[in-house]
């Protein structure tokens, strides 16, 4: 199959999207990353590790994943949240959180996860949801520390239903 644009049709092309780059016209800001990162909580213990992005965390290198819970029997739970950050005239706050959950048996370097679950929770912390459900008291205290001490002005100004849910 060859790849011809029919004539007079725009190309569709992924866009890279940063702040430095003022892109204008078509699929301008189609997807900004830019204000996302992901958090891996690891043994009560909650990190900012960017190569989550691209599935490549410290927690998640040299691992083979299945899409099969019973792969991983012995595994650990292990989390990645992605953590969205808006912007109001009045500054900077956490403005969406999502949890994803995956297994992983470091000695047997096996792991589990749902990818479309992790790309679907992105999309919705990119959107400004609120999805917390599976983490527990130690993991949302270990969440809620880190982004406190990350930028106490941020958290500040981030609506109370987040900081709720953080605190239960």
């Amino acid at each position: 199959m060859d790849n011809v644009q029919p004539e007079g049709k725009k190309q569709i092309a992924l866009n890279i999207v940063n702040a430095r780059a003022k892109h204008k016209g078509f699929g301008a800001g189609s997807i900004d990353l830019n204000n996302v990162s992901p958090v891996i909580i690891d043994q009560g213990i909650a990190v900012i590790d960017i190569g989550a992005m691209h599935a490549k965390s410290k927690v998640e290198k040299g691992i083979k994943f299945s899409m099969n819970r019973e792969d991983v029997p012995t595994g650990r739970q292990v989390w990645v949240v992605w953590v969205a950050v808006d912007r109001t005239p009045e500054g900077q706050f956490y403005g969406g959180i999502t949890a994803c959950e995956m297994w992983i048996d470091t000695e047997a370097r096996r792991g589990w996860k749902i990818l479309a679950d992790h790309v679907n929770k992105l999309d919705a912390a990119l959107k400004r949801k609120l999805m917390l459900e599976g983490l527990g008291s130690a993991e949302r205290a270990a969440l809620k520390s880190l982004l406190m001490a990350h930028n106490e002005e941020w958290w500040a100004a981030s609506p109370e239903e987040l900081k709720a849910a953080l605190s239960e």
